[in-house]
């Protein structure tokens, strides 16, 4: 990137994955919206960057609802500048259920934020990106090892992560006269608190319970700034980042 202020916005960055990866990005220099509907959260992740070389601010944002997604990305323009990063990371899941007992209920909250809400930041990106001078950008995609591979009784959080792949390359491809790069990080049993029943026993393909190794979450953050650091020239197109042994390699 040429000299100047790196931008960002991180969705689902109140815990987890993207509180995680928010601050490694502000420890490496970059101002950084953090997004998600709990503010106390977010503004406690905050308060942990408030030493960090970037600039943080805690934006409270609902990314199913489109006019919430529009005030997100005026917000980070008004307070930086520009945009020069998107990290979609705002996603649930839903119990492990039969596909015949899924509600229509639960499929469309799965479906709202996994697919729709990724898909409202994406065009609010663009939008943004399109526009500036220089113009583009980049928006990483938080795919999962369930965007290659399902796990048993996940119907919803299955279906809507193989098409985050659908948007990642439909957005790399729409992109490209643009000058903005898309990308997706597929991650495996980072150790976060939404991940704590994996180290406790999970269901396996061959109707088993077994436990399942974890990795440190700041191995997820690390890759995404290496992502995010690239010139536009290039691009991680696809990268998986996994505990080494956990059962995904022969899953079944």
């Amino acid at each position: 990137m040429e000299n100047r202020s790196r931008n960002a916005i991180v969705t689902g960055a109140s815990s987890g994955i993207g509180k995680a990866c928010a601050l490694a990005l502000a420890r490496a220099g970059w101002n950084v919206a953090l997004a998600g509907r709990r503010l106390p959260l977010l503004e406690a992740a905050v308060a942990e960057a408030a030493d960090a070389a970037g600039r943080a601010i805690a934006v409270q944002t609902d990314v199913t609802d489109e006019r919430s997604v529009r005030a997100l990305f005026d917000r980070a323009v008004a307070e930086f500048g520009r945009l020069d990063l998107l990290f979609n990371n705002a996603g649930i899941g839903a119990p492990p259920t039969s596909i015949d007992e899924v509600t229509l209920e639960q499929w469309r909250a799965v479906v709202d934020v996994n697919l729709t809400g990724m898909f409202l930041c994406t065009r609010e990106a663009f939008r943004v990106m399109k526009s500036q001078s220089p113009r583009g950008g980049r928006i990483v995609n938080n795919g999962s090892i369930s965007a290659h591979v399902p796990r048993p009784k996940s119907i919803a959080y299955t279906a809507t992560k193989h098409a985050v792949t659908g948007l990642t390359r439909q957005t790399s491809l729409d992109g490209r006269e643009h000058d903005i790069a898309c990308g997706q990080i597929d991650i495996g049993n980072a150790a976060t608190e939404l991940a704590r029943m994996m180290s406790q026993g999970v269901q396996q393909a061959n109707g088993t319970i077994a436990a399942e190794p974890s990795m440190d979450v700041r191995d997820v953050a690390s890759t995404l700034v290496h992502m995010a650091s690239l010139p536009l020239e290039a691009n991680v197109q696809f990268v998986t980042v996994m505990a080494t042994k956990m059962p995904y390699i022969g899953r079944g």
